[in-house]
Parts: structure tokens; C-alpha cells; sequence
């Protein structure tokens, strides 16, 4: 099974998620980033790592379209089988998530339904939520949705600033984002209707 992972930024659910296929605790091999920022860090997290890279800039295509067919391009050169969504910041269209339909996962840093969006964390912070969160979830035509694959559940204590839940919720996300990753591989989960079973053994 090849994976693809698409990021924009640091790339630090990237750099989690490699090494835990380099450790062999998933076995499935990480053969492609996609990104679309040329000065994001993570595209140096994959040379370092040698793991092949699509640059692919929104502006260099005259539509979105044409720039999500040159993305379908490189994985089907690359036979990608799965895709993590690793803050990607670009929202993929219906067409695109159909043709990848229940093969596109996500990560997002808040308990699913709540505080959808880019600002989930500081969202749930200003807010007073009491927990906040991680989710892992496969990606449909609305944004932050789809069947909840996993979640894990932080709670927001009174000392806690914005900086100390980021950091908190972040390390969740870099055990979290593989565990799911390895179900798939493993066959373990199983949709029904709009939810996600994990089979026992």
C-alpha cells in the first residue's frame, strides 16, 4: 500500500507519520508529499528523509481543477492507495474527494463536531471549553467531516495558556495520526452508513 501525505506547513504530522513507517510500526510505505507552498519546512523534512515530492503551486494553474488534475497526476504515477491530510491548506473539491472517496483521512485538532475550522485550538480556548481534543477522520464533501475514525480527548486546566494547549494537543496528534493510519493498513475498520467500527483482534 503507498501513502501519500499532503501538507503545506511545518510538517510535524508529516515527520510523525514517517517515522512511524521508517520504525516499521505501519506497514505501508511513504511514497509521496504533496505540497503546494514552495517555502514550507516540511519539503525539507522530506529531502532529508528522501521521500519524493509534488510541488504543486495553486498559480500556476489557470483553474483549481487543473491544478487538482496535475495533483491526481503524481499519485497515480505514484500509485497512492491512501492520502493523510497533514494541514493542507487548500480545501480539495467534491470531484476530487469522490474519485478518493473513504481513502482520504485527515487530522484535526479539536473533538469533531466542535470547532470546525482553521483556528480549532484557539477557538476552544477563548471559548472556555473544559476539554478539547484530536480527531481523525475520513474526509467527505463537507470541510472537517466525515466518519471519526479515532479522537482522543485533553483537558483544558486552569493554568493551561493558548501556547501550553497547542504544544499538548500537537503531541497527541503526532501518536495519533499513525495509530489510524495502521487500522487502515491492517484492515481493522469498517464503515457503516456514516460511522466507523474497529474490528477486535
Amino acid at each position: 500500500m503507498n501513502l501519500a501525505v499532503f501538507a503545506s506547513g511545518r510538517g510535524s504530522n508529516f515527520l510523525a507519520i514517517a517515522k512511524a513507517v521508517k520504525s516499521g510500526k505501519i506497514k505501508i510505505s511513504l511514497a509521496l508529499l504533496v505540497c503546494d507552498n514552495p517555502g514550507a519546512p516540511v519539503l525539507d523534512k522530506a529531502k532529508r528523509l528522501g521521500i519524493k515530492v509534488a510541488l504543486v503551486k495553486r498559480q500556476d494553474f489557470v483553474s483549481k481543477k487543473d491544478f487538482e488534475t496535475r495533483i491526481i497526476q503524481h499519485l497515480k504515477e505514484n500509485k497512492i492507495n491512501l492520502i493523510a491530510m497533514a494541514g493542507f491548506m487548500r480545501m480539495l473539491s467534491i470531484d476530487f474527494v469522490r474519485a478518493y472517496r473513504n481513502r482520504i483521512i485527515n487530522i484535526h485538532p479539536s473533538l469533531l463536531p466542535s470547532f470546525k475550522g482553521g483556528h480549532a485550538i484557539k477557538d476552544a480556548f477563548f471559548y472556555g471549553a473544559k476539554v478539547a481534543g484530536v480527531t481523525v477522520h475520513f474526509v467527505d464533501e463537507e470541510m472537517d467531516h466525515g466518519p471519526i475514525i479515532l479522537q482522543s480527548v485533553i483537558e483544558i486546566k486552569e493554568k493551561d495558556t493558548l501556547d501550553s494547549l497547542e504544544k499538548k494537543i500537537h503531541k497527541i496528534e503526532h501518536k495519533l495520526y499513525p495509530q489510524a493510519i495502521k487500522l487502515i493498513v491492517q484492515r481493522k475498520l469498517k464503515l457503516v452508513g456514516r460511522s466507523v467500527r474497529i474490528k477486535a483482534g
